[in-house]
């Protein structure tokens, strides 16, 4: 997988070496901690710091104004987006980091039902279309939530900054696609505004979204008025696949059958318009739908039932089906969110400010990244040796572990099932794959045998 180091060093110089700090001593900081923390990364700071001066060196680095959340991970978004030609996938989304009610933490927002502190981070990221290899981040914004204004109209609404308004944000921060490469944009039912649909069209990208206003007014192929729900209704089934479910709270696995329809519709836009679209051209957004739903569901099982608009061409059944294959492939920013909460403890992390967190959050998302990408290598090339990927210390130190053949012999998928089972993983044949928790306890495991025996070889023990 390109762009995948394994060795911490050399990710750490390749992620954040050319962060813009205001001092190049600031920069080498980073790299420093950057590489600390992969080390262990749910570790917290004064356990991933080496020494008691480390430590202060990495909370002088969080207190300076130049070390923002953007300074941060810029180098590592400029590094995504400069892929080689083809077809990505930018799989946006939103999640909330909840740094919980009672910390002292001056400057956080509203989170969940109001109860909680934090802000939320909306990301791209960026996986390319026909592999599901993951490329890392190509954007993110903040966002802190304010209290809405008692009496406020819609048209009020539309004139400040909305929640809503990250979509477009990330849109615009990403930007255009390099020559020869396509982005499209695969979002959920939060992203369903005519607005986020412009934003992709003044960036030359492409978009997958999933509908939530099925009421939204349309005009039907032969020009006439209808709405979405009703266009729908008059789409014939063109045909079917199995969709395979995994488990979720209250509900088994299974495997569904599901109904796919499709055809081209148009978005008239909207009559209440933010200044944004004010300044845009009044035009309809053509572009085609597909539903899918699912036939014959269980009993007490919700069906499933997805309405997707996107800017792809469907014109068969089979590219239809790729339309639905993208928008399938969202649980990969799911995964990253857990890796970034539970891989990187990101919520646990005792910084006192807003800016300071949202530093280190910029550093931990790298992190997560890097984390998804060593799953999902096992997981998409089981097979590849393991000698090209993992650093050979690492390799031949599991192997003395775990026993079993040579090193050399060693395939990825071993290796991380190896690394999961030194981390409690039990690897029964019902077990199925290892989870993040092992992993990373695996990671951590091997990380600190590792510092050990470095320590003792440099000490002439």
């Amino acid at each position: 997988m390109d762009g995948l180091l394994l060795d911490i060093h050399h990710w750490a110089e390749a992620n954040f070496g050319t962060a813009a700090l205001g001092d190049q001593r600031r920069t080498e900081r980073l790299v420093a901690v950057a590489a600390q923390i992969a080390a262990d990364p749910a570790a917290s700071l004064p356990d991933q710091a080496e020494t008691w001066a480390d430590l202060k060196a990495t909370y002088r680095l969080f207190d300076r104004p130049e070390v923002t959340f953007a300074a941060v991970a810029d180098p590592h978004w400029q590094r995504t987006r400069a892929c080689d030609p083809g077809r990505y996938l930018l799989l946006d989304d939103t999640t909330e980091l909840d740094f919980g009610r009672y910390r002292q933490v001056t400057g956080l927002g509203p989170t969940g039902n109001g109860g909680g502190r934090g802000f939320l981070l909306h990301s791209g990221l960026l996986v390319a279309a026909a592999t599901e290899a993951v490329h890392g981040l190509a954007g993110q914004v903040l966002h802190y939530r304010r209290p809405v204004p008692k009496g406020e109209t819609r048209t009020q609404r539309l004139k400040r900054k909305r929640e809503s308004a990250v979509w477009g944000e990330l849109i615009d921060q990403v930007g255009p696609p390099p020559a020869g490469v396509e982005w499209v944009h695969v979002m959920d039912r939060g992203a369903d505004d005519f607005e986020v649909l412009c934003h992709c069209q003044q960036q030359r990208a492409g978009w997958v979204l999933r509908a939530k206003s099925l009421h939204r007014k349309a005009l039907a192929p032969d020009g006439q008025d209808t709405t979405v729900q009703a266009y729908l209704d008059t789409l014939p089934v063109a045909g079917t696949y199995q969709l395979r479910l995994r488990a979720r709270p209250g509900q088994p696995a299974r495997t569904a059958t599901v109904a796919v329809r499709y055809g081209p519709l148009t978005l008239r836009p909207p009559k209440l318009q933010s200044p944004y679209l004010k300044g845009l051209p009044a035009r309809p957004i053509g572009q085609w739908v597909v539903w899918v739903r699912e036939v014959g569901a269980p009993k007490g099982a919700a069906p499933i039932a997805w309405v997707l608009y996107t800017s792809l061409p469907v014109t068969s059944l089979a590219e239809a089906l790729e339309v639905v294959g993208y928008y399938e492939r969202r649980w990969l920013i799911e995964e990253w969110h857990k890796a970034l909460k539970s891989g990187c403890q990101a919520t646990r992390r005792q910084l006192k400010t807003h800016q300071r967190l949202e530093a280190l959050v910029g550093v931990l998302g790298v992190e997560a990244v890097r984390l998804l990408q060593l799953k999902a290598l096992a997981r998409t090339e089981p097979q590849r040796p393991a000698a090209g990927v993992v650093p050979g210390r690492l390799l031949v130190l599991l192997q003395r572990l775990r026993g079993g053949p040579a090193a050399g012999a060693w395939t990825v998928g071993q290796f991380f099932r190896e690394l999961a089972m030194l981390g409690g993983f039990l690897g029964r044949k019902g077990d199925g794959e290892p989870g993040w928790i092992t992993i990373w306890r695996g990671w951590e495991k091997l990380h600190l045998m590792l510092r050990g025996a470095e320590l003792a070889t440099n000490s002439g023990a």
